[in-house]
């Protein structure tokens, strides 16, 4: 009866450090996830003449990215609603790659792997051309 409870004791002990061994790695990757953010955050406002300590700030580095790709910083407000968050964040990404010179490609990348892909878009090549880059453009009037 007493190695029964013993048995009982030890698997309880040993499920319980698992667990803890499970979360402590999840909060790991999430820091490891959030510092590779902010470093690519941090570059792409300073591309676009934002201070880069910015990026450190939760909401308002949302706020910032939105503003960067020419939205309003209220748009950060449509991240807390379900499904108006998946517009919120295609529409950005999209406006993001053309703020900076970039395709659908790069938006998709955007939209899907943030974090990597703002460290990217910071460190590359890629030079912040603001919303104005995706306007149309009109065609020049002909001269006579």
């Amino acid at each position: 009866m007493f190695d029964l409870i013993m048995m009982q004791a030890s698997s309880g002990l040993t499920n319980t450090a698992g667990l803890l061994a499970g979360l402590a790695f999840n909060l790991f990757m999430a820091l490891v996830v959030y510092v590779v953010y902010v470093i690519g955050a941090w570059k792409v406002f300073t591309k676009a003449d934002r201070p880069g300590w910015w990026s450190i700030i939760p909401i308002w580095n949302a706020a910032v990215l939105l503003q960067i790709s020419g939205r309003s910083g209220w748009w950060v407000l449509g991240y807390v609603v379900p499904l108006l968050n998946l517009f919120v964040q295609i529409r950005w990404g999209v406006e993001m790659a053309n703020s900076y010179g970039r395709g659908v490609g790069f938006a998709i990348g955007l939209i899907l792997l943030e974090p990597l892909f703002l460290v990217i878009l910071g460190f590359g090549g890629a030079r912040y051309l603001g919303p104005a880059a995706r306007a149309p453009q009109s065609a020049p009037a002909a001269a006579i």
